[in-house]
């Protein structure tokens, strides 16, 4: 079980495959295995890097944290790697994650998707995500959270299939690495926090911006916004999903990210 420590914090680490490096970081209430439905079919093309982010999964959850202390702690897992360029994709808050490392380190980054993500929540979404932490340390039914979460970031086709949802929640209800009550409100502290919309034309690098075209929880025109302000950067609209990208079209998502990386080495999107 790969572990690096960074400070005071141990960070929980895979690497899948071979081939150039790709670090998917993970969002809010997620870790690594959130990439397991992509994993198989990337990791035949490229060096997959997996993170738990601090405050999720294995890694240290009772720690502080920060869109900025999360950055700082992918950086100090690929110089513990000895990677000089990376892809990066960041879903979510794990994009705020993977900006706010483009911005600090550039020179690290050969390209980024910005999979359903913002440079900014939206105030309606810190409200929401305070209720969640809330709900989560007053003890609310546990089956009830989870599926209240997955009404925000699942398209309504998903709970047509009972025998599905009820597995998903068997599946998230004894998952053996659960995030604590304090490290949710951590992160949920930390994406209210940030904010990168004043320095969106500063990014320098190629950039892809990834959004579900029926997600409900971070809509289109957040997309929108990250594709027109960040220089160059290109938008692409998955076709009936939602905010859970990777979860609910999992081939078609590695077929953009492969067709954008393909594109990206071969010198062809800028």
């Amino acid at each position: 079980m790969p572990l690096l420590k960074n400070q005071d914090v141990e960070l929980y680490y895979e690497l899948h495959g071979s081939g150039p490096p790709l670090l998917l970081i993970a969002g809010l209430a997620s870790d690594s295995q959130s990439w397991l439905p992509v994993l198989p079919a990337l990791a035949e093309r490229y060096t997959v890097i997996l993170l738990d982010n601090r405050g999720a999964g294995r890694s240290t959850q009772a720690c502080a944290t920060s869109i900025e202390l999360m950055a700082e702690d992918c950086l100090a897992l690929l110089s513990h790697l000895g990677l000089q360029k990376v892809h990066l994709v960041g879903h979510s808050m794990g994009g705020m994650v993977a900006l706010e490392l483009s911005l600090r380190c550039p020179e690290l980054v050969q390209s980024m998707v910005l999979l359903a993500s913002t440079a900014r929540n939206s105030h309606r979404n810190n409200l929401l995500f305070a209720d969640w932490a809330d709900c989560y340390e007053q003890g609310t039914d546990q089956a009830a959270w989870f599926r209240t979460i997955l009404a925000w970031i699942l398209t309504e086709r998903f709970f047509d299939a009972k025998e599905m949802v009820d597995a998903v929640l068997t599946y998230l209800r004894t998952y053996p690495w659960p995030q604590s009550a304090a490290a949710f409100r951590g992160q949920v502290e930390a994406i209210a926090r940030y904010d990168a919309t004043d320095r969106l034309g500063q990014v320098t690098i190629p950039v892809c911006v990834m959004a579900g075209e029926q997600d409900i929880l971070l809509p289109l025109q957040h997309s929108e916004r990250l594709a027109r302000e960040i220089p160059g950067a290109e938008l692409q609209v998955v076709a009936g999903v939602a905010h859970s990208v990777h979860s609910e079209q999992p081939a078609a998502l590695v077929a953009a990210v492969v067709r954008w990386l393909e594109r990206v080495t071969k010198g062809g999107c800028v």
